[in-house]
């Protein structure tokens, strides 16, 4: 049965599934909808959604550009960090579902909603991420998954509703898909269907934002990134915003074939999925984050970062962004950035991405200690004790071992 619902916000592509989702909504619950679509860099027209919402006689539509927000205040927080899930996932769809999520939340209260949907399935992350984000911001809204609830449980079910409403369906749509498609400014992630059987290899066609590393130019591309307090400023010299930057590294990047991932990751709600990821400008601005790091962090904040790294990645993937313990991480990541301030020098080649220079007024390199010519600042005497020291507990241990 049906919860007593006034008015949903609903998270809305103007696609094939939310837009049954929609009309399912309206006629499931007989509520007042609300569309919002969040433009975040995703490369798509979003007008069409208007159209759509406005044929089904949605009264308000909400369509937004956040891409600034998206890249300012989540993309480069998170690249402070320099997290990775599992070792090479740079969360590019993990860490758009917080932003989309507290929109929704901030429409919800402006318009006087009381309950939010979303259009992930019950099989996956961003149920978690979207719900989680949902309660954490506001814990008395009612929340609708269709996925879960609803028995369109197939694409030919799914269409049959469509033709039904007159909803209209893209020429491609009709049938089983290829593959699913997810893309925001950090990255496209391509998923299911051709692409479930992990011994496969993924065809070229798959990838859009990136050429294959082989069709690459056969010459190098070199880049100056600056950054001030951990967050990259300006290309070449030139300043930009968070966004423009982001887009001009993936042009660089993907025009070098930089950024591409074939994962076979753990999802949160137990199973494993192959995942298809590009990620050019990301791929680019990890490594010269960690460029400018290693000429201006201390090495004890340095390894401490990276052992708490895993951790604040997996809080992110699994949907914590608004969770206490992630919040105290990222204190204790910024705090870590308040000299990561200089220029790295990258080379892309064919695929890869190599630092290959680094300034910063704020170094901790010494020239004159680690030299190996002649120096007078130090005594190379004083490794003697400094070894020792490190070897008693060594030395104490054997002796044990040899009178056992």
């Amino acid at each position: 049965m049906a919860r007593d619902v006034k008015k949903v916000v609903l998270a809305y592509s103007g696609g094939l599934d939310t837009s049954v989702i929609l009309k399912w909504l309206q006629e499931t619950y007989g509520c007042e909808v609300v569309t919002f679509t969040a433009d975040l860099g995703q490369g798509e027209e979003l007008e069409p959604a208007r159209k759509k919402a406005e044929m089904f006689g949605v009264k308000e539509i909400f369509i937004e550009d956040l891409r600034e927000e998206f890249v300012r205040d989540y993309v480069f927080p998170m690249f402070r960090a320099n997290a990775l899930y599992e070792g090479v996932y740079l969360l590019g769809t993990s860490i758009a579902r917080p932003l989309i999520a507290k929109r929704q939340i901030e429409i919800a209260k402006a318009t006087g909603a009381d309950a939010v949907a979303h259009g992930a399935t019950g099989k996956g992350n961003d149920q978690v991420r979207f719900e989680l984000s949902y309660y954490a911001l506001e814990p008395g809204i009612q929340v609708i998954a269709p996925w879960r609830e609803w028995d369109l449980t197939s694409r030919t079910r799914l269409i049959d509703f469509a033709e039904k409403h007159q909803i209209p369906i893209a020429k491609d749509k009709r049938g089983e898909a290829p593959f699913s498609v997810d893309a925001n400014l950090l990255h496209t992630s391509s998923e299911g269907k051709a692409l479930e059987d992990p011994w496969q290899e993924a065809e070229e066609f798959v990838y859009s934002r990136t050429v294959s590393p082989e069709a690459a130019p056969d010459k190098p591309t070199y880049v100056e990134i600056d950054f001030e307090k951990g967050d990259a400023v300006a290309i070449d010299g030139e300043r930009l915003s968070p966004a423009a930057l982001l887009t001009r590294l993936n042009a660089l990047g993907g025009a070098n074939g930089i950024g591409r991932l074939d994962l076979l990751e753990n999802r949160f709600v137990g199973m494993k999925s192959r995942g298809i990821y590009e990620t050019p400008g990301g791929t680019v601005l990890l490594a010269a984050h960690r460029g400018i790091e290693q000429v201006t962090l201390d090495r004890g904040a340095m390894h401490l970062k990276d052992e708490l790294m895993p951790r604040y990645a997996e809080l992110i993937y699994n949907g914590f962004w608004f969770s206490p313990e992630r919040e105290m991480l990222q204190a204790l990541i910024d705090k870590s950035q308040e000299h990561v301030t200089g220029t790295v020098r990258l080379k892309l080649y064919k695929g890869s991405v190599s630092v290959v220079g680094r300034k910063s007024p704020h170094s901790l390199y010494s020239l004159s200690h680690v030299t190996f010519e002649e120096d007078a600042v130090y005594d190379q005497r004083d490794a003697e004790g400094f070894v020792k020291l490190n070897a008693l507990r060594l030395k104490l241990l054997r002796r044990r071992g040899m009178n056992d």
